[in-house]
C-alpha cells in the first residue's frame, strides 16, 4: 500500500511521518524542498486560543473600513476583488449565530489537543527544547480596547481555555520592554512559541526518511483514476503509482482539487513577516495586539513581526509595504525595538471562508484525502492533523469526529 502525500510543508510532512510510523509505504512529494513554503515563515506560534471564526460580525463589519485604509490589517488588491466575491459570500454566510457556535466548537476541538500533540511530536523528533515555556500576551491600552475583544475572551471561557487578565504592574514584570501605553493584558499560558518552525519540518523530514519514507521533488500536473486514485502525474513526465493520495499542499490545494473534479473554496491569505536579527531588546513572551492586528514572536534568530493579511491570489508579486506596516505597529508596543538588520518574507496561508480546515476523505474518489485550509494555524494544528489523518487513512477511529471537517460541506 503506497500513499503519496502532496505537499511538504509542516502539515504534509507531519502526515507523511505519521503514516510511515503506521506502516504505510509513503512518498512525500513537493515541487520544492520540505518546509520552504508557508511553513518557513509562519509566526512560530502554537496559538491554541486563536480558533475563533474570522467571519464573526465583530470582524467582518470592520472589513470595509480596513480596506479603505492603506495601512489597515486587511488589504484586497483591486484587480483581485471580482475573483474574491464567491469566497466572500460564503464568508458572510458563515457569520450566522448558529453557524458561528458550530464553528467555534469545531475549532476548539482541534485546539484543545494542539499543545499536547505538539509536545509529543517534539519529543519524537528530539526537539523538546525548541518550544518556549512562556505563553502569549494579548495587549490592550485600556478597558475600551479590552471590551472590544470581549467576544474572544468569552469564547475561551466557554470552552475552558486557561487565561489570566493582568494589570500594568504585572505586565511590566513579565515584559519590561512593553510601552507604558499598555494598561491591560491577557496571558494565554498554553500559547507557546517555537524557536525555529522550519527546523521542525526538517527534523520531521529526516526522521521520515530514516524510517524508510521517500521524498520526491516534482510539480503535479494531474492524476490517473479508474474506480479509485491510481497515479500522480508530474510535469517532467514521471508517474508515481499511488494506492492513496493526500492533498496537503496548503493554498495550492485548490488547484489540485479542481483538477480532481472536487473544487473547494480555498483562497490564499498572503502573510508577511519581518525577521529582525538584531532587535536591541529581549522578550520572553510572544505578544499580540488585537486593535493593531500584529504579532511579535521571539525566535532563535531574533524577533519575528507579522500579522497583516493580503488577498491577491497565488501569482501576484509581494508588496513588502505590508511587512513594514506591522513593524511600525510593533514599535508602538515596543518603543526600543531596533529594525536595521532584518529580512522580509511573504507566504501563502490557505484560507477557507469558515476558518475550519478540511480533514477528509474525498467525496468523489476512493483513495483520495484532503488536509488543507488551516489558515493561520498550520503549525498549531500540524501534530493533531497528522494524528487524525493517520487514523482516518488507516481505518482507525479518529480521536475527533471528522464529519464537520468534510470536503463537501460547502
Amino acid at each position: 500500500m503506497t500513499t503519496v502525500v502532496v505537499g511538504a510543508g509542516i502539515i504534509g510532512t507531519a502526515i507523511a511521518h505519521d503514516l510511515r510510523k503506521r506502516g504505510r509505504q509513503v512518498v512525500l512529494l513537493d515541487r520544492d524542498a520540505p518546509g520552504k513554503g508557508a511553513s518557513f515563515g509562519n509566526m512560530a506560534s502554537i496559538a491554541v486560543t486563536e480558533f475563533m471564526p474570522a467571519s464573526r460580525p465583530s470582524v467582518w463589519k470592520q472589513i470595509p473600513g480596513w480596506m479603505l485604509d492603506p495601512e489597515g490589517p486587511v488589504r484586497v488588491r483591486p484587480g483581485y476583488m471580482p475573483k474574491l466575491v464567491p469566497w466572500f459570500l460564503r464568508f458572510i454566510a458563515a457569520s450566522r449565530p448558529t453557524k458561528l457556535r458550530e464553528l467555534e466548537a469545531q475549532g476548539a476541538a482541534l485546539c484543545a489537543r494542539a499543545l499536547d500533540d505538539t509536545l509529543d511530536l517534539l519529543r519524537e523528533t528530539g526537539l523538546s527544547d525548541q518550544i518556549s515555556q512562556q505563553g502569549c500576551l494579548s495587549l490592550y491600552t485600556d478597558e475600551a480596547e479590552f471590551k472590544a475583544d470581549r467576544d474572544h475572551i468569552e469564547i475561551l471561557e466557554r470552552f475552558g481555555f486557561p487565561h489570566e487578565v493582568i494589570g500594568r504592574q504585572a505586565i511590566k514584570a513579565l515584559e519590561p520592554e512593553l510601552s507604558e501605553r499598555i494598561g491591560l493584558a491577557v496571558l494565554f499560558p498554553q500559547n507557546r512559541s517555537l524557536k525555529d518552525p522550519y527546523r521542525l519540518v526538517l527534523a520531521l523530514a529526516d526522521r521520515f526518511t530514516a524510517l524508510g519514507g521517500r521524498i520526491e521533488r516534482g510539480e503535479v500536473t494531474g492524476f490517473t483514476r479508474s474506480e479509485r486514485i491510481r497515479e500522480v502525474v508530474l510535469a517532467d513526465g514521471r508517474r508515481l503509482p499511488a494506492d492513496e493520495v493526500v492533498i496537503a499542499a496548503g493554498a495550492f490545494s485548490a488547484r489540485l482539487a479542481g483538477a480532481l473534479g472536487e473544487p473547494i473554496p480555498l483562497e490564499t491569505e498572503r502573510g508577511y513577516h519581518t525577521q529582525i536579527m538584531a532587535p536591541g531588546i529581549t522578550m520572553r513572551h510572544s505578544i499580540i495586539w488585537p486593535a493593531r492586528a500584529f504579532m511579535v514572536t521571539p525566535t532563535a534568530g531574533g524577533i519575528r513581526v507579522g500579522g497583516t493579511v493580503e488577498m491577491a491570489g497565488l501569482d501576484a508579486a509581494p508588496d513588502y509595504r505590508r511587512a513594514r506596516i506591522t513593524v511600525k505597529r510593533a514599535k508602538e508596543a515596543l518603543p526600543n525595538l531596533a529594525c536595521e538588520d532584518f529580512t522580509e518574507w511573504m507566504g501563502h496561508r490557505p484560507a477557507l471562508p469558515d476558518t475550519v480546515p478540511i480533514l477528509s476523505a474525498s467525496a468523489r474518489t476512493p483513495g483520495l484525502f484532503y488536509a488543507t485550509g488551516h489558515g493561520h494555524l498550520g503549525v498549531t494544528h500540524a501534530a493533531t492533523t497528522a494524528r487524525l489523518m493517520g487514523e482516518l487513512i488507516t481505518g482507525a477511529k479518529p480521536a475527533v469526529d471528522l464529519a464537520p471537517y468534510r470536503v463537501n460541506r460547502f
